[in-house]
This record gives structure tokens, sequence and C-alpha cells, in this order.
């Protein structure tokens, strides 16, 4: 179990740095939702023994990560019509080699966490705080509102990912309770989102500096 869930947080590493190297919203929505899903087996492969409350959680993980919060996007992102991002405050490569800087640094940083018990060794620690730094930088580089909700989702996957850290001390049913309310979060951005679309013909979030007085 240790390999295969290593190989998978791997791939969700690999995944961060596709979602900063991609133009297309359409494309980081999906690489986002497949993330989401990835990351949803996790619990099955950190708990002990198969469980029904374990099972539950799997399930509403991938529905709510994998297609549900993905799908209000798209809905959003053909409401507005746009295709590409605008130009980012530093461009998509530079965006990609601060990311893979932000996993190498979580991979050397983390050895000197005092992290102990059943999962120390697993990359848990690493693929977390890497995850949560890609969430920052497409938070603080990214204009497009849909762009910063991706952010915001990225960021949640990193705590989702330590979370399971606490699995055995922490029921999984909490973990479910911060899901629903990332989709109800979501849900209410992607509807302000279409209201600034409306009001602004862009969702380019500089465009709301012509708010202040």
């Amino acid at each position: 179990m240790t390999s295969i869930l290593n190989a998978i947080l791997v791939v969700v590493l690999v995944m961060n740095l596709f979602v900063l190297g991609a133009s297309r919203i359409h494309a980081v929505i999906r690489i986002v939702a497949a993330q989401g899903a990835l990351l949803g087996v996790i619990p099955l492969l950190v708990s002990e023994g198969l469980r029904l409350p374990t099972v539950l959680v799997v399930l509403a993980t991938v529905t709510i990560k994998g297609v549900t919060v993905p799908g209000i996007m798209m809905r959003a992102l053909r409401d507005a019509a746009i295709k590409r991002e605008v130009e980012p405050l530093i461009s998509r490569l530079a965006s990609t080699v601060l990311g893979a800087g932000a996993i190498l640094l979580a991979l050397l940083y983390a050895d000197n966490l005092p992290v102990t018990g059943p999962h120390a060794e697993l990359l848990l620690v690493p693929a977390s705080m890497a995850t949560v730094l890609v969430g920052f930088i497409l938070l603080t580089t990214r204009f497009t509102a849909l762009n910063q909700i991706v952010g915001y989702l990225v960021l949640e996957n990193g705590i989702f990912i330590f979370g399971m850290l606490l699995v055995e001390a922490m029921p999984l049913v909490v973990e479910l309770g911060v899901l629903l309310d990332l989709v109800v979060g979501i849900f209410v951005i992607c509807i302000i989102v279409n209201h600034i679309n409306r009001a602004f013909s862009s969702l380019d979030t500089r465009q709301l500096a012509s708010l202040k007085e």
C-alpha cells in the first residue's frame, strides 16, 4: 500500500505543475477534477481495514471533488464565455519553475519535521506542503476569478492530504463536513463570478478596483 500511495502522491505533485503551466481554464479545471478524484481514494489506502464510514467518505470525496465542484465551475465557465486566462502576474513558465521549487523545498523541509507514526515514511507531508504552496501561487499570480477559485481548490487539496496523517485520531466525518462546506463555498463563489462577468464583461479581478471611491 505504501508504494501505491506514494505513487498517487507523486502524480498529484505532477498535476500541480500542469495546473501552473496550462493556459486554458477548461484544461485547468479538468486537471484539478482528476486530482481531487485521485485524492479521494487515499483514505482507503491510509485507513486500517475497509469500513463503511471510510467507503462513504471516499464516495463523497470523489463525487464532490471530481464531479460536483468541477461541474459547477464548468457551468460558470460556459456562462462567462472565456477560454484562456488573462496574462498572469508572472509567466506560466516562471510559475511552473516556482512550483517545482516549492515541491523541492517541501521535500527537503519535510525531512526535518518530527513526524512519527505509521505514515511517517509516506510522502503525505511534503505532498501536502507542496500542494498548499502551489495553491498560494495560483491565488497570488492569477487574475481571472475562476483560476483563483482553482487556487483555492488546490489549497484545500493540500489540507486534505495533510488531514490523512490524522485519519486515525480524527474521524473522517470531519473531512466530509469540510468537503460539504467547500461545495457551498464554491457554489456561492461561482454565482458571484457570474454577477461579476455580467457587470464588468470580464472576470479579471483587477477590474474590481473601479469600485473604489
